[in-house]
């Protein structure tokens, strides 16, 4: 039997993968190429209100769009430092693969695949959410059991298209599946009547009747929600100061909320006599270094962007026209999942 040696060429590219040379070229980098270049650059939806979309002055507004100035604050002192491209779901990986933003902070769920074998690392849940449906109340249906024969359009290259096929697999539901490469096409499909029903994230949902429509009354969500969508910005893997940075900027907005410290009243919070408010702030404990940021960096993202409960009021609650409940997202003091893990 013939024996394979192995090239003492490929020994010495395995050693070196395995001390860690062989990283994605960004590895390690991106907090001084960040510093560098002066602004974050930021991966975004093209348009989901609440999530990413610009607002009537020009300017990006909603939930992960409040994430990446968080981080901007946190790393360069401002919040306004960022540079947000639009990606499609197409997009969005290779852009982040490829070097071209720094962060995806794009309404992306965390699956095993996509952190395990994209090159890409998922650093927290922003949101937990789920996948529903949406009809328009002229065809009288309150469940999805009822749309027998009708067509329900999706956008493929996602979760959503996936889910809905499983789900109506799995309950028997005789509906036709309507795919479009695009997540606007599919949209606009359904509000011109091609289809009878939407499928997404709930949270997009209510987005699209709320933005999209002429008259947001004539439609509803579904009360079936048939997935568990938990989304969350994502880095590139092998950077793991990187990593750790996003991932505590936003755990740091959801503790700053749990402690009841943002940004009306910071000024008052720094005069606290509690411990664990006088460390989230920089006064106790340097929290920032082990991160490679200023002392103050969390009294920085309070002042400039807010605690996680203001960032969602304004984007997505009760100050925002989705008037979206808490629900799963609301802390986990008060009935939600939103915990951090402590920031000592």
């Amino acid at each position: 039997m013939r024996t394979h040696q192995r090239s003492p060429w490929l020994a010495l590219v395995g050693l070196a993968c395995w001390l860690g040379f062989c990283s994605p070229a960004f590895a390690g980098d991106t907090l001084n190429a960040v510093k560098a270049r002066g602004v974050v650059r930021c991966g975004v939806s093209s348009g989901v209100a609440g999530f990413s979309a610009i607002g009537s002055d020009g300017q990006w507004l909603g939930l992960d769009v409040s994430v990446c100035r968080a981080i901007a604050a946190a790393v360069l002192g401002d919040a306004r430092k960022v540079v947000f491209t639009p990606l499609s779901s197409q997009q969005r990986f290779a852009a982040l693969q490829a070097g071209q933003i720094d962060v995806l902070s794009r309404n992306t769920t965390w699956t095993l695949s996509r952190d395990a074998g994209l090159g890409i690392e998922f650093t927290g849940i922003s949101y937990f959410d789920g996948q529903g449906i949406l009809v328009h109340k002229r065809f009288k249906v309150k469940h999805a059991h009822e749309l027998n024969g009708a067509e329900i359009c999706v956008q493929s290259g996602t979760t959503n298209e996936k889910n809905l096929a499983t789900y109506l697999a799995t309950q028997r539901i005789r509906a036709k599946i309507i795919v479009y490469d695009q997540f606007e096409p599919a949209y606009k499909a359904f509000f011109s009547g091609r289809c009878q029903a939407f499928s997404t994230d709930v949270s997009a949902l209510v987005s699209l009747k709320s933005s999209k429509s002429a008259h947001p009354d004539d439609f509803e969500v579904l009360p079936e929600v048939f997935s568990k969508e938990p989304l969350g910005p994502a880095v590139r893997s092998g950077d793991a100061e990187w990593f750790a940075i996003v991932k505590w900027v936003l755990y740091a907005m959801l503790e700053a909320e749990e402690l009841g410290v943002g940004q009306s009243n910071l000024t008052q919070a720094a005069r606290s006599d509690n411990p664990a408010v006088l460390r989230l702030l920089g006064q106790a404990e340097d929290i920032g270094k082990p991160l490679g940021l200023p002392r103050d960096w969390v009294a920085t993202v309070l002042a400039q962007v807010g605690n996680y409960g203001e960032v969602y009021e304004r984007t997505l609650g009760r100050q925002s026209p989705l008037q979206l409940p808490r629900g799963l997202n609301a802390l986990w003091t008060k009935g939600g999942l939103m915990y951090a893990p402590p920031l000592r």
